[in-house]
């Protein structure tokens, strides 16, 4: 759930600022309003941030993937590792750049050869002045008395020194170093570069240490722009200034403010945050529903602090759809194991699992339970499975049996096609694809509806709700051939006849609101076929999926392991091996490609159907929120 915000304002004696935010910081629970403010404090504090970081980056580039024991420091402890790692990363940007340089004039001169240019400088003294020049092979041919010394020739040019200017011709530019001694200095740069890289690998073991640092100093920052940012009251008399500061504060903690004002001698003022005023989210959850947190951190999404939290139901759905489209219990297996491994190492070096680890797993579950249900274990044949896997297979999932009629009430509401289709299974799991549509999209309504009571704009959401069930049906009808009920089109017709009526009903003349609303006809209309194409868009669980089973049924082909292993008596023992390893390697590279092209399916479709369709389209949530980030002690503490 969202935690609700207070907006609070804490008053003190101008003097104890510093004092009165210390000790507000160590209460940590108080989210500041960001001010945009400077000081020369603070614009130092930012750009030695700004240097931590990028040495923190420099030695993270740099740090062996595997250490051996633990290195002793490579220089004196009073030398300022911030600054050193620059001072060399700087020698090393230098390195490199003249080794750039000096590739590129090698080649421009390397076909002169190696030669000495100061001797032509020393010439130049005496009096002797030559220009060299490359004359391409037909403008040789035209020069007549012009004397020049040949010194070399190609397919292309000839290489010659002469005197006198040559007319129409460009004199070579002398370089400053020999090809020898530039090809020299190339390798002394290297050793200096290589020589730079061992001592950054070899620093990058106290990357600890600048992150430490980073981190006071990122406390230091909010701390300086807090002070900044403080304002004074008023008519205040000039001996006894007064100043304040103000913030969200979740209102379970409102109690804690009051014995903090009570213990400092603050005046404070907690209220409600204005209709205008956008607070932090705060969003807990039981640790059941909270393993969704670390997939909203990765897209980066925070609801806003007046829509919803969608955990739970974001959690269930989402589940559904990684297992749709996964499709195959084997691949649950695999992500399965691989999060149990994950979660025992997390275990061994911290003592808990991460959400993400949780996560993966309760997955990779998931994965297991459907693809069971469907009977994909590496997309193998159904025939070919054992019995005991065979027996947990529904035979609507699987098998090409006769459609049945729908049991109970079912029965009354889906009228099966007269004519059988051609694949049964694959006709359940549409429907099935359509059913799970309908009822995440009614559920959104729902929450819609109870947010809005007692308005009756809650009537207009349950009007939509009502059309959004008549669509369903319209749906069925029209891609699954299953009769469409009578009152399907009357659902339709009556809650969007609803939602015309009721939309606008927040006070005023009725008569007039409903005017207002089919102003906005087309609008409407068009979001009425919109969500038609929500019900439908959910056919991507079972197009996905059937994608995925397909790329592995190919690769099985492929490596067809059964026909190898049985190569017959004329085929060697070797020629079966290399056989049987190729067929291997063949199974472990396409599963594992489509295991892979299914996660970018589950970002794709799998988060879409969840950001979009459910949240975005039928909760009109735009993620517009920011995170809870309460005023307090973050560094760690040596020990």
């Amino acid at each position: 759930m969202i935690v609700p915000m207070k907006k609070v304002t804490i008053v003190g004696l101008d003097k104890f600022r510093e004092e009165n935010l210390t000790k507000l910081r160590e209460l940590g629970v108080m989210h500041l309003r960001k001010k945009d403010v400077q000081s020369e404090s603070l614009t130092e504090y930012l750009e030695k941030k700004v240097m931590l970081e990028n040495v923190i980056g420099i030695l993270r580039s740099f740090a062996p993937k595997k250490r051996g024991g633990f290195p002793l420091p490579v220089f004196d402890a009073s030398v300022d590792i911030v600054q050193h790692v620059l001072d060399i990363s700087a020698q090393r940007k230098a390195a490199q750049e003249q080794i750039y340089a000096d590739t590129r004039e090698i080649s421009r001169i390397e076909k002169w050869d190696d030669f000495d240019p100061t001797a032509f400088k020393s010439l130049a003294d005496y009096g002797v002045s030559f220009s060299l020049y490359e004359v391409p092979l037909k403008a040789y041919s035209e020069l007549k008395e012009q004397k020049v010394i040949v010194l070399g020739r190609d397919k292309s040019s000839v290489y010659c020194a002469s005197e006198t200017p040559l007319e129409g011709l460009t004199p070579f530019q002398l370089p400053e170093h020999s090809l020898s001694g530039l090809r020299t200095r190339i390798q002394e740069q290297g050793k200096l570069i290589g020589g730079i890289e061992k001592q950054l690998s070899e620093i990058s073991f106290q990357i600890p240490l600048v992150e430490r640092e980073l981190q006071e100093l990122s406390g230091s920052i909010e701390f300086e722009a807090a002070k900044v940012g403080m304002d004074s009251l008023p008519d205040c008399p000039d001996k006894m200034p007064v100043s304040y500061i103000t913030g969200f504060v979740p209102a379970p903690d409102i109690g804690l403010i009051k014995r903090a004002a009570a213990d400092n001698g603050w005046a404070f003022y907690a209220a409600d945050p204005a209709a205008g005023e956008a607070p932090p989210t705060l969003v807990k959850s039981n640790p059941l529903v909270r393993v969704i947190q670390p997939l909203f951190s990765f897209l980066g999404t925070v609801p806003g602090y007046r829509e919803y939290d969608i955990s739970p139901s974001y959690l269930l759905f989402f589940s559904i759809f990684v297992a749709m489209i996964f499709g195959d219990a084997a691949y649950g297996c695999l992500i399965f194991i691989v999060s149990i491994i994950a979660g025992l190492s997390f275990v061994k070096k911290s003592g808990k699992v991460p959400d993400a680890v949780k996560l993966f797993a309760w997955l990779g579950f998931c994965t297991i339970v459907w693809g069971a249900l469907n009977g994909s274990w590496f997309a193998m044949p159904y025939e070919s499975l054992p019995p005991f896997l065979q027996a947990l297979v529904l035979p609507r999932f699987n098998s090409n049996v006769a459609l049945d009629v729908f049991p109970g009430i079912m029965g009354k509401l889906f009228k099966i096609p007269a004519e059988q289709p051609n694949n049964t299974a694959y006709w359940n799991i549409q429907f099935l694809c359509f059913s799970i549509a309908i009822i995440q999209l009614v559920y959104a309504h729902i929450k819609n509806i109870k947010k809005l009571l007692p308005s009756l704009v809650a009537l207009a959401q349950l009007g939509w709700l009502v059309m959004m069930i008549g669509l369903y049906f319209l749906v069925l009808s029209m891609l699954l051939k299953v009769e469409l009920p009578g009152f399907a089109l009357y659902f339709i017709g009556i809650g969007l006849g609803a939602y015309f009526i009721f939309a606008e009903q927040n006070g005023g003349n009725p008569f007039m609101n409903v005017l207002k609303s089919f102003s906005n006809f087309l609008p409407t209309f068009l979001n009425a076929v919109g969500s038609f194409a929500d019900i439908i868009s959910y056919i991507r669980l079972f197009a996905v999926g059937l994608a995925g089973s397909a790329i592995a049924q190919s690769f099985n082909s492929m490596s067809a392991l059964g026909t190898l292993l049985g190569g017959g008596v004329e085929a060697s023992f070797v020629e079966m091996v290399l056989k049987f390893l190729a067929a291997i390697l063949i199974l472990v590279f396409g599963h594992g490609l489509n295991i892979v092209m299914n996660m970018l399916s589950v970002i794709v479709h799998g988060v879409r159907l969840n950001l979009l369709e459910y949240a975005g389209n039928h909760l009109s949530m735009e993620w517009s929120g920011y995170s809870y980030k309460p005023f307090a002690v973050r560094q760690k503490k040596n020990t």
